[in-house]
């Protein structure tokens, strides 16, 4: 993909945000160019947020990743520092047949903090360590 899409998907998320701010809704306009420049996945990242499936995770220490709960009742730890998913479809889609700009889970992040929509959690340090390692709860 190349970087000129991603200038235009970096407008439309700003462009998204301002008018979520405004108006506290999605115009269609917007709508379909999120359905052009991102495909099907847009409508199922817009779902995701809808159900508040997304938490931003963050401890003391200033460290943060985001938390995505899929449809099918897995959590994903998605990092937008690095545009990274752990999810099959990130895989596939996005680094190996380069068709897609980003799965549905990093959408629903973009998604959630444009329209100031994501969850907020604190974690300690070490619940953190064990996120970021891949794993999910920490065993206190």
């Amino acid at each position: 993909m190349g970087s000129s899409l991603l200038s235009v998907a970096e407008q439309l998320l700003k462009d998204l945000q301002r008018t979520f701010l405004e108006t506290n809704q999605i115009p269609d306009d917007l709508l379909i160019a999120l359905r052009f420049v991102f495909g099907q996945c847009a409508l199922q990242a817009l779902d995701l947020v809808d159900q508040r499936s997304v938490t931003c995770v963050s401890s003391p220490s200033g460290r943060k990743a985001f938390q995505v709960l899929g449809g099918s009742g897995r959590l994903y730890t998605c990092f937008t520092s690095c545009h990274y998913c752990p999810c099959p479809a990130f895989s596939f889609s996005v680094l190996r047949r380069n068709e897609s700009l980003m799965c549905k889970h990093l959408l629903a992040v973009c998604l959630s903090q444009a329209m100031g929509l994501c969850q907020q959690e604190q974690v300690s340090d070490q619940q953190m360590t064990f996120i970021l390692s891949g794993k999910t709860e920490a065993s206190t």
